[in-house]
């Protein structure tokens, strides 16, 4: 096509911009030759001239079609330039938020600089075993390509991860690691794969740090090996340093930071193991404060040191070794701290201050004494021929020196650790392939370029030759597949570059050249390269303003790189005698081992960046220099070894290539630079990989893609019937005129540059002319239809109006003669009514006249007649009241006196109560005063009994004396006892009138208050009687409020218990699931114990490994002894096959240990899941506790509101009043007494019966330790005895499994019972409140009569229920009377017949009369139902019924027969009541089937044969059991089969998980057989021919994982499995609920990958793919309605694949259909939505994408939304719906059953 062609009207163009790089414009004319400038107008509307260059004549680059913007692969665009890439990638990452993007083999990775949720495990299984190309770009992706090519071509991988700081490299390695770790994981319980992902965080720690590009920078370089075997699991690890930076120890720029492990140490200063180091603050240090900038947002150092110590503990570095390197760390910071000071004038020399803590603190730190350390750091040993001399150093040169001590001590500790992290790593078995992850820096280039820059730029250079060979070699490779004619295609080889950094007397060579002179400098050095190479070389120039620096051109970049300290990095060098101090140290052994050269090799320290190689030192003496040569390696030198070595390792491998860019310098979350992008896509070599395949036939389409894309420009003559290759071949030729624009291939069609463009212009045309046509005809369709509509409408409407015109004429006609008559009869009414009226008028009115006079008469009698007996009472009336006013008046008198009385004996008694409370208040604390005193007084009795001896004859002495005074005294009374009587009486008197004048006065006010008080009550009493009606009215309202609110009270308790229910059942879900789950965990460790079983019966079979029989009691602890040394990572792979080689035996032997402490830590495991189940069970009664106590507050509340007539807040918020009601109270509390000790029975059972379990477990336990002789601490076992331990240890495993599932089984039930206990008393509490509040409706009379019709039901139903008790222990009794007369039979016919007998004949010969005998019976009676097995026969019977039974040979008979025949049997060995008998076929039973189910894992067929047989088994011994409600709907007959001595109920329980086992391992069967059809049938098939159309492919779509055979697979595949699957559990007659739940599984798997593999691939997300997935999703609901499954739930699991189709389908532009998207999509999370509408491709021009706008708008209608599940992308099809099995008995007598002859049964008795 010629450039007129191309450039027309409307055609958009890129211009170059200086901000943008690229604009996008559309030419406002067509291009003619011979034009010198294009019209062009920009997108913001400017219009603008653009130049053509007359030379060069290029015209501007074309855009492509909007279709193609946004591929998942750059190649695929038709026009592949850099403006093409850089939009194509920035579309994808700012409006689609996809930051993966192909480039060919290369995956374009741009750091988002935010968290993004698409690394899960999810998102792992999802790309794991899926095709290159099929699924969006993504890291994981590339991983799986890595890893299926490895497992496919048996060849090593290589991942090269690339870019520039902060672009994502370390990221990205990261999670290419955690994807081989997933998929790739340990066969056995080694974990190497999580200590592969454990070195990560140690490897950040030490060697990644802040830069001002990015805050976890790694500044070195790595290559990761990760191991594989022969099946490829991960079997170990190896990783390979390059190039740390090792000036960064000792200086950091501005805004930068040292290694995070010094701040993660000093932000966990404060822990007390770090106590010792003496830290502090980063900010006090001088190696970590020069930045400025010690923290780093969003980064919590003391978290990272404990993940960094845990992955130390992780890879086996004790803790003694992790404290000696905190120690080294916290020395390199001390050391940086130590003052140096100059000593002279001058400053030739300098020294260390003694006592400087810093020197003090180093020394204690490393164990070396500090007047060497300090010495040596200021001092430097010169050796000349004959003497050696001590010179010191100046300060700046002892500070140099001081810091390569310190670079070299943290290179060295960076070196340990690797190797310690490789030794963890190690492969433990034999390698087999490797991945190597490349993670290296980027090309480099900075305002000052150094010796840094120049090694990186030179192995960037090396890598980017590797790739381009690589692209090259693919390219070639895929034209000679397709065997098409190719040349060679003109690549850039930078070669020449190369040459000139590693060739002889190149860069390096002179550099190590002048390392070796005396003199040399980095002048001298730079002289020499322009000697060399200025005139010879087109990659090296000068710059023309400097002497000492060099120009190299690489393919990147042009960098000018400064001499100065070229040389000293070079050499690398630091003194030896502070190497000597360190090795010496007494302290820390980890500091003489890292400076301890063990391979003669000596230590060197960087002034830069360095790698874990050898180093130079200068030496004191004149012979060491000379000892090796090879010691005498500069950096450049090893630098260039080591990239050798690292491309001959990539170029054994397969390379895959990682380019990450960095989107900003800003880190901004989604910010775009298209310059700084542009700049790394040209380092990168993106760029170039576009060069190559735009220089080639960068498009490729396969003829069926062609066919279906491009159909719509054939022409008929061109179809060649159903030839799709010959008619594609057609239709070029006649649109594409020239050949050497496209080839034809074996398998695809290849296109030049820009054709798929000028196709998609044709095809575009072509619909649109299609388009135009299609309208054409529709609008003149359309206007004849509308035309002739409207002339029928036009005749149709005048037939109607004209009958319309003629009906209204005659119907007036009508009305006018009607309305004549009307009046003539109206009138004569009106007459005849008016004289009626007047009639009747006059006749009542003289009535009502006379009867007035009458009435009037009347009423005068009456009222004189009342008013006389008016009188009568009102005097009558006025009498009683002034009585009663008289006699309520002294009442009242009398109350006011006897009050004034009692208040006054108030007050007395007060005054008295305050006096005795004022006294006690004294007389506090006095009580050990009183005992005080009481002593005192004890004292002084005595005394006193001395003064009354005195007193007594002083007494004698004066009581004369006292005679004669009283003598004088009564003459003295006599005389004044007149005069004393009259004074008194004169004072009482006047007291008397004084209370008198008082009383009166009172009583006054008394009659005045009273008065007052009665006209208040008079008011008040009115008052009243006018609020009476409304207090009625209140009365009434509230009683309707009461009625209202019972109402809501009674709905509120139906809801309370509706969500009590709700809730139950979904925890009866989740404990079923979690109960299968263990179920299923526990199937695992027992197929674990079977392959552990195989492996030692395996080697028995070597001679070496013998018993020692004298040493019984020593296995066990002999092989604890041994066990303990094992790491607790450690365990082997389980061996397959086997040799008779020595290393084999080893091997076999350490296996068999490992597996001893696997088992003993599984059995450490069981017991803590049963402590765990345990403690979930206490849990559950205590949650049940705490429910009844609710119930419990409620009914109180309830009762106290009825008791004290307080309100209750219902429903609506209003209160309500209660009366009180006796008898129901008295219910309700018998009811509340009766619910407690019902629940404190309850709970003490479940305390009892935890406690007996765990107290009989560790009995057990020590039971089979005696049982088995294990010791419990002894000596060690020697190694012949280990197989023989484990045998003892894996029965005693399985006991105590047996055991604890027995326990953990009845603990089940009981809780079961509990829970249904509980159930049911919380319905009798809520009947009880039900009936309470009816009760409370009703009057007074009713809730007596009510409450008294309750206890009398409460008690016939307790006798009721003591009646049914009665009756079953009856039952029981004369069972147990019957099987004892059976019993006494026996015993007598033993008795009789067995004293003659054992004396004249053998046991032997007696059990084969009596079998005989018993056979001969057998003959005669009748078939009971039962089968005799003997002991010998029984292993026949296992495997002839259930080992080598196929279910083909029983097709035809009844189903389920062989669980009948199993049944039988256990029948018979309950009847002989043969307890051993049961146990071992039970065992073998269970055995067997599990056996058949592990040798036919895959087989739907044989596992659906043995679910339906378990499953019938399972339901017969529930239907036999004896237990009355699984027996209540057998037959009489039935009812006596049943089983009389055992109870094999538990084995029930047995059976039960076993049919979880099945079913489990029927879905993983079915989900294996249909796996491989869903994609394909359900995402790929187009079952709609014609309504989708192929789209370009990218490189990836013909990458090496694409040489699979296509898959044939269509929607009417999965339907035939279905169908089969279908007739197979129909065939054996499986219970329809249990069809159900499968079939629901089955769908849920289909709907979850379909719809998982939708939201990761973006070529599906279509309109067209919206409507085939909705008609494939009808096709499966119409074949679910055709089998009666649309009731099983199946549909609902299709759901939100159901509504990603209507997603695709409905319109996405308003704001209306953002809502619509909303209310419609209910099932799917916001995720998914977005991911949905975010991957909507549009099939062709006419449509259009989805907006941003749009889908930010749909993401904050979701906001409201719950958050728990919704950032979920991803559907978990691993889950699994718990199953359950209905019981349904069987109407079939065992009697009945007929054993055909083909089972080769005969070895059975009929009994």
């Amino acid at each position: 096509m010629s450039a007129t062609e191309l450039y027309t009207k409307g055609t958009r163009v890129w211009i170059p911009d200086s901000e943008e790089v690229w604009k996008s414009a559309e030419l406002m004319k067509s291009y003619k030759e011979g034009d010198k400038c294009l019209s062009l107008r920009l997108e913001d509307g400017t219009e603008m001239e653009n130049p053509i260059d007359p030379k060069t004549n290029q015209l501007p680059f074309l855009r492509n079609p909007d279709i193609l913007v946004g591929e998942n692969d750059l190649t695929a665009l038709s026009y592949l330039h850099e403006p093409a890439v850089l939009h194509n990638l920035k579309v994808r990452f700012l409006e689609y938020n996809t930051i993966y993007t192909y480039c060919g083999i290369v995956l374009v990775a741009i750091n988002p600089y935010e968290q993004l949720n698409i690394y899960g495990e999810d998102i792992i299984y999802a790309y794991s075993g899926q095709n290159m190309g099929d699924m969006d770009p993504h890291i994981f992706a590339v991983a799986e390509e890595a890893y299926k090519q490895m497992a496919r071509d048996e060849k090593n991988q290589s991942l090269i991860i690339s870019g520039e700081s902060g672009a994502g490299k370390t990221v990205s390695a990261k999670y290419a690691m955690r994807y081989f770790a997933t998929v790739g994981g340990s066969v056995n319980d080694t974990n190497v794969e999580e200590k592969v992902l454990a070195s990560n965080p140690i490897m950040e720690s030490i060697g990644n740090a802040k830069t001002t590009r990015n805050d976890n920078s790694s500044r070195f370089g790595k290559y990761i090996e990760i191991g594989f075997n022969h099946k490829y699991h991960i079997t170990g690890a190896h990783m390979r340093t390059y190039l740390l930076e090792k000036s960064r120890v000792v200086f950091q720029a501005e805004e930068e930071r040292n290694y995070h492990i010094f701040y993660q140490l000093c932000a966990s200063a404060s822990l007390p193991e770090f106590s010792a180091l003496a830290i502090s603050s980063a900010g006090h240090f001088h190696y970590t404060n020069q930045g400025h900038d010690i923290f780093i947002e969003g980064t919590d150092d003391v978290a990272d040191l404990e993940k960094t110590r845990n992955a130390f503990s992780l890879l086996g570095i004790r803790g003694s070794h992790q404290m000696e390197i905190f120690r080294i760390v916290a020395a390199i910071l001390h050391m940086g701290n130590i003052e140096l000071k100059s000593s002279d004038r001058e400053g030739d020399s300098c020294f260390i201050d003694q006592n400087d803590k810093h020197l003090i603190l180093l020394s204690k730190l490393l164990g070396v004494e500090k007047t060497q350390i300090a010495h040596w750091l200021c001092h430097r040993k010169l050796v000349t021929v004959n003497e050696t001399y001590i010179k010191p150093m100046s300060k700046q040169q002892a500070t140099n020196s001081r810091d390569a001590l310190a670079k070299h001590m943290y290179g060295q500790l960076f070196k340990w650790i690797v190797n310690r992290i490789n030794k963890a790593l190690s492969a433990s078995s034999k390698q087999h392939a490797f991945i190597g992850v490349l993670d290296i820096y980027g090309f480099e280039t900075f305002e000052v370029n150094s010796f840094e820059q120049f090694c990186i730029n030179y192995a960037n250079e090396k890598l980017q030759q590797q790739f381009n060979m690589h692209v090259f070699k693919l390219e070639q490779e895929e034209y000679m597949k397709e065997e098409i004619p190719w040349t060679l295609i003109d690549f850039y080889d930078n070669q020449p570059c190369i040459n000139l950094i590693e060739a002889k007397l190149g860069i390096l060579d002179l550099l190590d050249e002048e390392c070796k002179m005396p003199k040399g400098s980095d002048k001298s050095w730079a002289q020499k390269l322009y000697g060399r190479h200025l005139q010879s070389s087109q990659h090296f120039k000068k710059p023309r303003m400097s002497n000492s620096s060099f120009i190299i051109l690489h393919f990147a970049d042009t960098v000018q790189y400064e001499c100065e300290g070229f040389l000293e990095k070079n050499r690398d060098t630091v003194y030896e005698e502070p190497i000597n101090i360190l090795k010496a140290s007494k302290k820390s052994e980890l500091v003489a081992e890292l400076f301890h050269d063990k391979e003669s090799a000596v230590l060197s320290a960087s002034g830069g960046r360095s790698f874990p190689a050898k180093m130079n030192l200068r030496f004191s003496k004149k012979s060491l220099p000379a000892t090796n040569k090879e010691h005498k390696k500069t950096v450049g030198s090893q630098f260039r070894d080591s990239l050798h070595l690292l491309m001959e390792t990539l170029n054994s491998t397969t390379p895959h290539y990682v380019r990450c860019i960095k989107p900003n310098d800003q880190k901004q979350n989604f910010r775009f630079d298209s310059l700084r992008a542009v700049q790394q896509l040209r380092a990168c070599g993106v760029l170039e990989t576009i060069r190559i395949s735009a220089a080639g036939f960068p498009s490729r389409w396969t003829y069926q893609e062609f066919f279906s894309r491009y159909r719509v420009l054939m022409r008929k003559e061109d179809i060649s019937g159903n030839d799709k290759e010959q008619t594609c071949k057609s239709t070029l030729e006649y649109l594409i005129k020239d050949p050497d624009k496209y080839q034809f291939g074996k398998t695809k069609i290849f296109f030049r540059a820009g054709q798929v463009a000028y196709l998609e212009k044709l095809r575009a045309t072509k619909l649109f002319e299609a388009c135009i046509m299609i309208q054409k005809v529709m609008k003149g369709w359309s206007q004849r239809r509308r035309y002739l509509q409207l002339r029928s409408s036009v005749i149709t409407l005048q037939k109607c109006i004209r009958g319309v015109l003629a009906r209204r004429l005659a119907e007036h006609l009508r009305r006018s003669r009607a309305a004549v008559i009307i009046q003539k009869q109206y009138r004569m009414l009106v007459v005849r009514r008016l004289y009626c009226l007047i009639l009747e008028a006059t006749i009542t009115l003289q009535a009502y006249v006379r009867g007035m006079f009458a009435r009037h008469r009347y009423h005068q009698m009456v009222e004189e007649q009342k008013a006389i007996v008016i009188q009568k009472y009102v005097r009558g009336w006025l009498t009683r009241s002034a009585f009663l006013h008289v006699r309520n008046t002294v009442v009242y008198l009398q109350c006011c006196f006897r009050r004034m009385q009692a208040r006054r004996e108030l007050k007395t008694l007060k005054i008295e109560a305050r006096s005795v409370e004022h006294y006690k208040q004294l007389n506090k604390g006095m009580e050990i005063k009183l005992m005080q005193l009481q002593q005192k007084l004890d004292e002084q009795a005595k005394e006193k009994k001395n003064l009354l001896e005195k007193l007594a004859s002083l007494n004698a002495l004066y009581s004369a004396e006292v005679e004669k005074l009283k003598n004088e005294v009564e003459k003295e009374r006599g005389q004044k006892t007149e005069s004393s009587c009259i004074i008194l009486a004169k004072e009482e008197l006047k007291q008397l009138r004084g209370e008198l004048e008082k009383s009166h006065v009172e009583r006054r006010k008394i009659e005045e208050t009273s008065s007052q008080e009665t006209g208040n009550l008079k008011e008040k009493i009115t008052e009243l009687q006018r609020e009476l009606p409304k207090i009625k009215e209140e009365n009434r309202a509230l009683n309707q409020k009461l009625q209202d609110q019972t109402k809501n009270m009674e709905d509120w308790l139906a809801q309370k218990v509706a969500a009590e229910s709700k809730k139950l059942m979904a925890e009866l879900e989740e404990e079923r699931g979690r109960y299968q789950n263990l179920v299923n965990e526990y199937s695992r460790l027992e197929q674990r114990y079977e392959n552990l079983e195989e492996e030692i019966t395996f080697s028995k079979q070597i001679p070496r490994l013998r018993r020692n029989l004298s040493t019984p009691s020593s296995l066990f602890s002999d092989s604890t002894d041994q066990l303990s040394n094992i790491s607790e990572y450690g365990d082997f792979e389980e061996t397959a096959s086997c040799t008779d080689s020595v290393q084999e035996l080893d091997f076999i032997k350490t296996t068999t240990e490992s597996e001893l402490l696997q088992l003993q830590k599984r059995v450490h495991h069981l017991e803590w899941e049963k402590r765990n189940l345990q403690a979930e069970l206490e849990s559950k009664a205590q949650d049940l506790e705490n429910e009844n106590r609710k119930l419990k507050r409620e009914v109180d509340r309830l009762q106290n509101i009825i008791v004290g007539g307080t309100t209750l807040k219902v429903a609506d918020g209003e209160p309500t009043n209660f009366s009180t009601s006796k008898p129901l109270l008295n219910q309700l509390s018998f009811v509340k007494e009766e619910s407690k000790k019902q629940h404190e029975g309850q709970c003490i059972q479940v305390q009892a019966d935890n406690t007996e379990i765990n107290h009989s477990v560790p009995k057990r336990k020590e039971g089979m330790s005696n049982l088995f002789g294990l010791a419990k601490e002894g000596s060690r076992m020697n190694e012949e005895d280990l197989r023989y331990a484990y045998d003892a240890v894996r029965i005693a495993n399985r006991l105590l499994e047996n055991q604890l599932c027995e326990h953990q089984r009845q603990r089940d039930e009981e809780a079961y019972k509990f829970q249904i206990e509980i159930r049911a008393l919380k319905d009798e509490i809520d009947k009880q409140q039900q009936t309470l509040v009816q009760a409370l409706q009703l009057p007074s009379e009713a809730q007596v009569d009510f409450g008294l019709h309750q206890q009398i039901s409460r008690l016939t139903k307790e006798n009721l229920d003591l009646m049914e008790q009665l009756e079953t222990q009856d039952k029981n009794v004369r069972k147990l009377k019957k099987q004892l007369k059976v019993y006494m039979k026996k015993v007598q016919d033993l008795t009789v017949n067995g004293v003659t007998i054992v004396s004249d004949k053998s046991p032997d010969l007696l059990q084969r009369e009596s079998r005989r005998k018993l056979s001969l019976q057998q003959k005669d009676s009748t078939f009971q139902g039962m089968l005799e097995c003997k002991k010998e026969d029984e292993a026949r019977l296992v495997r002839t019924v259930i080992t080598e039974l196929n279910p083909e040979s029983v097709s035809g008979l009844l189903p389920g027969l062989p669980a009948y025949i199993l049944f039988m049997c256990f029948r018979y060995a309950d009847h002989t009541n043969d307890q051993q008998k049961v146990s071992s076929l039970f065992a073998s039973t269970i055995d067997a089937i599990k056996k058949v189910i592990k040798r036919n894992s895959n087989n739907f067929n044989m596992l659906a044969f043995w679910l339906s047989n378990t499953c019938r088994l399972m339901h017969c011994l529930k239907q036999y059991s004896g237990d009355e409600d699984s027996s209540k709907l057998n037959t009489p007959e039935q009812k006596e089969q049943c089983f009389k001595n055992f109870d094999l109920t538990n084995h029930f329980r047995v059976f039960n998980d076993l049919a979880i086992q099945i079913y489990r391992q029927l879905i993983r069967a079915a989900e294996s057989e249909v796996q491989q059809m869903i994609v394909a049938g359900m995402l790929e098939c187009e079952t709609i021919q014609g309504l989708s159309h192929g789209m370009p492919a990218g490189f990836r779509k013909r990458s090496t994982s694409m040489s699979e055979k296509e898959n044939t697979f269509t929607l009417d595949s999965i339907l035939q499995q279905f169908n089969s699957f279908w007739e197979i559990l129909n065939r054996y007659q499986l219970d329809p609920d249990l069809i159900k739940q499968i079939f629901r599984q089955v769908f849920y798997i289909i709907g979850g990958v379909t719809l998982n593999n939708l939201l990761l691939r973006k070529d599906k997300c279509s309109w067209s793919n919206g409507v085939q997935i909705r008609f494939n999703v009808s096709q499966l609901e119409e074949w679910l309605r055709g089998k009666q499954l649309h009731q099983s739930g199946a549909l609902e699991t299709l759901a939100p694949l159901i509504q990603a189709a209507q997603l695709l389908q409905v319109k996405k532009k308003s704001d209306e259909d953002a809502e619509a998207i909303c209310s419609m999509c209910t099932s799917l999370t916001v995720s998914q939505i977005v991911k949905i509408l975010s991957l909507y491709t549009p099939q062709n021009d006419f449509e259009e994408r989805v907006t941003v706008n749009f889908i930010s708008y749909v993401q904050n209608q979701m906001k409201g939304r719950g958050k728990e599940g919704q950032r979920q992308l991803l559907v978990d099809t691993k889950h699994l719906f718990p199953v359950s099995f209905p019981f349904i008995p069987s109407s079939l007598r065992m009697d009945k059953i007929q054993i055909p002859e083909s089972l080769r049964l005969s070895f059975l008795n009929r009994v």
